[in-house]
């Protein structure tokens, strides 16, 4: 009995000193030698010297002057990598998506071809003082309640301005808790509908946000503009990745950016544009590959890795 318990012991002992100790420092020192890069997260390094990300991992750029990574459904956070999951049928996701062609959707015809519809869109919200209960803003409230209360608790600044509404209007409030007994906290996200119901009433053609008009009903525009001819927006400017965290784009999609990118160097750096847009687009070709050497797929840059060259080049973004 003992001496079974006893081999046991050893076999154990040396299972776990095999595959706890010699199989990973093993696999450690044959990273660090043959893969040193790769084996440490592939970290990039800004023009100071410090560590401003990986090149495996996307991280959010807003700027003007840099290229703008996939939409992530992680919000860019490395430690809760996920997709959405939201059903094509979702409005939430049909809402995403109009919210981020709202501000870059272009014209691809007529006498506006290659300008931007953002402005259509708020003169057409902005007009919008005729139609009484059933103006836009008060239908799009009506019609999808869930995108209303999503638009609230999606900002501070949103929830701030429903909850001074509500300070201002209590007959609304107190009627909204006599609808809903069964609530016992009151968030300002609860009020969407009735808020957006009565500043509609109150300021027909204005919304709380002016600047978030074109993201905001780009959808209800296009489909009362159905006949409307859009130039078509590459799939992952709008898609997220199964990852949320994919740090690549499509070439085609830089190409989409690279006016918007080259004009605000141009402004920063007080020089012709049309040279900075030839420099930055030898900057993308420059970086753009594609798998397998080429053979499969469509040619993809990092975004990181090119807006570092932009800021190597050019220096630091004015403020």
């Amino acid at each position: 009995m003992l001496r079974h318990v006893s081999r046991s012991l050893w076999l154990l002992a040396l299972t776990v000193l095999l595959l706890c100790g010699a199989y990973p420092a093993t696999l450690w020192l044959i990273g660090q030698t043959l893969f040193p890069w790769e084996a440490n997260g592939s970290l990039l390094r800004g023009p100071g010297g410090g560590i401003v990300g990986s090149l495996l991992v996307a991280q959010p750029f807003t700027g003007d002057e840099y290229f703008h990574p996939r939409p992530s459904a992680a919000s860019y956070d490395a430690s809760a990598s996920a997709s959405s999951t939201l059903a094509p049928s979702n409005s939430l996701l049909r809402d995403r998506v109009a919210r981020a062609l709202g501000p870059i959707a272009r014209y691809r015809s007529g006498p506006k071809a290659g300008r931007l519809v953002a402005p259509d869109i708020e003169r057409w919200f902005k007009q919008d003082r005729s139609r009484g209960a059933r103006s836009i803003l008060a239908q799009w409230a009506q019609t999808h309640p869930d995108l209303a209360r999503a638009w609230v608790a999606g900002s501070a600044g949103h929830a701030r301005l429903v909850d001074e509404w509500a300070v201002k209007h209590p007959d609304v409030t107190a009627e909204w808790r006599k609808a809903h007994p069964e609530a016992t906290n009151l968030a300002a996200s609860d009020l969407a509908m009735v808020f957006f119901t009565s500043y509609s009433a109150e300021y027909p053609g204005r919304f709380p946000f002016p600047a978030e008009i074109a993201a905001t009903f780009f959808d209800m525009w296009r489909q009362e503009h159905p006949d409307v001819d859009l130039e078509a927006v590459p799939g992952d400017m709008v898609t997220t990745s199964g990852s949320g965290l994919d740090p690549h784009i499509t070439l085609a999609n830089a190409r989409y950016q690279l006016d918007r990118v080259a004009a605000k160097w141009a402004e920063n750096t007080k020089r012709d544009p049309a040279r900075i847009r030839r420099e930055v687009e030898q900057i993308l070709v420059e970086r753009a590959w594609a798998p397998l050497g080429g053979a499969v797929g469509e040619k993809l840059i990092n975004v990181l890795e090119v807006n570092l060259a932009l800021r190597a080049r050019y220096g630091p973004p004015a403020p």
